[in-house]
């Protein structure tokens, strides 16, 4: 693939990703991740309850809220507390976090107790949502290390990993994580949540500007296969650091 982009990356490179742990106190898992200039703040905090349809079953519940700070990107937005209503496209993106997490989770294991994920974009350049899910697992992890530690859990009841990652057709090329300069141009643009088993949990896929083709949808899929590989492994050594596996 030949190089085709603003910031020098060749067509099938990641921007520079990087997880600080412990970023907050008091969450029971911290870490902020950086993916270029998008930056996400993920906490995850324990609960010792579920959704009033679950109580009694003995398993427990993974959730997610989403948000975008005022002035995360060129100009400020209003806070949605203030609006008295969430967004369409933050349901839409929370509710994807949660599935995504849900989808490596044993809810027996669990027990009956909720881990809920706050990710809150401090700063946008497109990719917020895939860095939010990349973000989320690791600070999932590091909240079950948590319970493992104190003796609450026997046995962990995450079954594998889980990182997301966009690619899109930008100017008929396939491009791996698209920063917002790309994506606000692109001609397709996709969205792949990946196990770290190498299974697909969802596919969000546009034709932005024109229809695409198989081969191009094939390509498209290589590239996020490649990505989230690599972002998997950042995050294993990033919990290894941290002493949860």
């Amino acid at each position: 693939m030949q190089q085709n982009r603003v910031d020098g990356r060749q067509a099938e490179q990641l921007r520079p990703v990087s997880f600080e742990t412990g970023f907050t106190r008091y969450a029971e898992g911290s870490v902020l991740i950086r993916a270029g200039m998008t930056t996400v703040l993920c906490n995850a905090s324990v609960e010792e309850k579920v959704p009033p349809f679950m109580r009694g079953e003995g398993r427990g519940w993974v959730t997610a809220e989403y948000a975008m700070l005022p002035r995360a990107t060129h100009t400020r937005n209003m806070r949605e507390s203030t609006k008295g209503k969430i967004g369409g496209r933050t349901h839409e993106i929370q509710r994807l976090i949660g599935r995504a997490l849900r989808a490596v989770i044993d809810f027996d294991l669990l027990g009956e107790r909720t881990i809920q994920l706050d990710c809150d974009v401090l700063q946008a350049d497109g990719g917020t949502r895939t860095a939010a899910i990349s973000g989320a697992y690791v600070a999932l992890q590091l909240a079950v290390a948590s319970l493992l530690e104190q003796g609450v859990l026997k046995q962990s009841p995450v079954v594998d990993s889980v990182a997301a990652i966009s690619t899109g057709i930008v100017n008929d090329i396939p491009l791996l994580d698209l920063a917002y300069t790309e994506d606000s141009c692109a001609d397709v643009d996709m969205n792949f949540v990946i196990t770290g088993s190498g299974k697909f949990i969802e596919i969000q896929g546009t034709a932005e500007t024109r229809p695409f083709s198989e081969a191009e949808l094939d390509a498209m899929r290589n590239l996020a296969l490649k990505g989230c590989a690599e972002i998997h492994e950042l995050q294993h050594q990033t919990l290894k650091g941290s002493s949860c596996v």
